[in-house]
C-alpha cells in the first residue's frame, strides 16, 4: 500500500535509522484511516459503496482504497460491503529496505500484547511488489519471528500460528521501501458470506458476483433472470441486493473485535440497525434455472439459507427450451471450459446463447460474465459495452447487450 499525504503515519523517520513512535495507540486509533482491498477494475465501484455506506475521505491508491470512518461506520463497512474482499486496520507503517529492519521494527514500534489474549493463535498475509525486499513469505517469516520473539522474551511463551482459523490475522503490506502493517479487520476474506453450503465445479467468486449485479443497476422494477445458474451465486447476491440483507450476516466473528477499543454494545447496536433494513420480495422477481440437476438443487439449498430465498424460483431446464424472457434484466456465467468439454463444443453454446438472448429476449437487457474473454466473438450480437473484471485468477470480462 502506498501511503496517501491525508495519512499520519504512526511511525516517523527522525533520522536516518531512526524512528519514533507517537504517544497514542495504533495508527488508525490517531486518524481513523482504514484501507479497504478491491480488485482494481472495481476501484470506481468501491469507492461508491464506501461513500454509501458513510465513508469519508474517499482515496483510491495501489490495489485498493484508503477511507475515513467513525467506528460505527467502520463495523457497518465490515459487515454491509459486498465489494471488497478484506478491510484492513492499519497499525504502523516505516520505511526499510531489509527483513531484519523489519523483524526489530515490528518487535519495538507494536505493542502485540495489545492485540493477543492469553493463547491466541495468529497468521500473517504478505505481499510485496517494486521492493529491495523481494520474498512476500520470507518477509512474512520474519514477521513471524518478531511477534513470536517478542512474547518469548516477556513471558517466556510465543503464540502459535494457525493458517486455518487464527484468532488474529495480520496483514504485511510492502511495496518499493514503504512497510505497513495492519490488523485483518474483516477476519479473513469478505467474499465467503457463508450462504454457499452446496457448490459445483468453477464457482462464481461472490463479490464478483454483487459487482455484477451492482453493474447492471438493477432496481427490482423488473424481473432479475439467470438461465445457467449454477450454484446460484448471481441469483443470492441479487436477493442479498434487494431485500438489503448483510454481506456479513453469517460471518460468526469480525477481525475487528480483538481490537483494544473494541465497543461491543457499539457493535451490536450497528447489527441491529442493518438488520432491521432486511425487506420482503415479491415472489418470482428473481428467479433462474440450470441444465444440471446436481446445479439445481445446489442454487436451492445456497438460497434457502438467505432470509426470503423461498421466493427464488430454480428450474431444471436447459435454456434453449425456456419461454421467451421479456422485458428483463439477464445475468450469465456461462461455462468457459473448466465446466465444459471440447472448445469446438463451447462455441457453438456461445453462439448457441447469443441466438437465445436475440430470438427470445425482446425488451430485456443480458450482463454475461465471461471468464474466458474469447468467446466474447462467438455471440453474434453487438455489445453495449464490455469491462474487465479480473478475479479468481481470471482475466474476465462482463458485457451488456440490449435486445430491442
Amino acid at each position: 500500500m502506498e501511503h496517501i499525504k491525508t495519512i499520519k503515519p504512526n511511525v516517523i523517520r527522525k533520522r536516518a535509522g531512526q524512528h519514533k513512535r507517537y504517544a497514542t495507540g495504533f495508527q488508525y486509533q490517531q486518524d481513523s484511516i482504514f484501507f479497504a482491498q478491491i480488485a482494481d477494475d472495481l476501484i470506481k465501484e468501491g469507492e461508491e459503496e464506501l461513500k454509501q455506506l458513510g465513508a469519508t475521505e474517499v482515496t483510491p491508491s495501489f490495489r485498493g482504497i484508503y477511507f475515513k470512518a467513525p467506528k460505527d461506520v467502520f463495523y457497518n463497512i465490515n459487515y454491509q460491503t459486498r465489494l471488497f474482499s478484506r478491510i484492513l486496520a492499519p497499525l504502523v507503517s516505516f520505511t526499510c529496505t531489509d527483513t531484519d529492519t523489519l523483524y526489530k521494527l515490528a518487535k519495538k514500534l507494536i505493542k502485540w500484547e495489545n492485540l493477543f489474549k492469553k493463547k491466541s493463535t495468529f497468521a500473517i498475509t504478505a505481499n510485496v511488489s517494486d521492493s529491495e525486499i523481494t520474498h512476500s513469505q520470507y518477509a512474512a517469516l520474519r514477521l513471524k519471528d518478531a511477534i513470536a520473539d517478542y512474547f518469548r522474551e516477556r513471558t517466556g511463551k510465543r503464540p502459535d500460528v494457525n493458517t486455518v482459523d487464527p484468532d488474529v490475522r495480520i496483514n504485511l503490506h510492502i511495496r518499493k521501501e514503504k512497510i505497513a502493517i495492519s490488523i485483518d479487520a474483516s477476519g479473513g476474506a469478505l467474499h465467503k458470506r457463508g450462504y454457499r453450503e452446496e457448490s459445483v465445479s468453477a464457482p462464481m467468486q461472490e463479490t464478483v458476483a454483487a459487482a455484477i449485479i451492482r453493474l447492471s443497476q438493477w432496481d427490482g422494477s423488473t424481473p432479475l433472470y439467470d438461465p445457467m445458474c449454477g450454484s446460484g451465486t448471481l441469483l443470492c447476491e441479487a436477493l442479498m441486493h434487494h431485500c438489503n440483507i448483510p454481506a456479513g450476516i453469517f460471518r460468526k466473528r469480525f477481525g475487528f473485535e480483538i481490537l483494544p477499543d473494541f465497543n461491543p454494545d457499539l457493535w451490536a447496536q450497528v447489527k441491529e440497525k442493518a438488520d432491521a433494513k432486511i425487506s420482503a420480495i415479491e415472489n418470482g422477481l428473481i428467479s433462474g434455472s440450470d441444465i444440471a440437476a446436481e446445479s439445481v438443487d445446489a442454487a436451492r439449498t445456497n438460497l434457502m439459507g438467505l432470509h426470503n430465498g423461498g421466493q427464488v424460483p430454480i428450474g431444471h431446464q436447459d435454456f434453449r427450451d425456456l419461454p421467451d424472457i421479456e422485458n428483463a434484466i439477464i445475468v450469465a456465467n456461462p461455462p468457459y471450459g473448466i465446466r465444459m468439454g471440447k472448445e469446438s463444443d463451447l462455441k457453438a453454446f456461445h453462439k448457441a446463447l447469443g441466438d437465445f438472448l436475440k430470438q427470445n429476449c425482446k425488451g430485456s437487457t443480458a450482463y454475461i460474465y465471461f471468464g474466458n474473454p474469447q468467446y466474447v466473438g462467438h455471440m453474434g450480437l453487438k455489445a453495449t459495452w464490455k469491462k474487465p473484471l479480473k478475479a479468481g485468477g481470471l482475466d474476465g470480462r462482463l458485457v451488456k447487450y440490449e435486445m430491442y
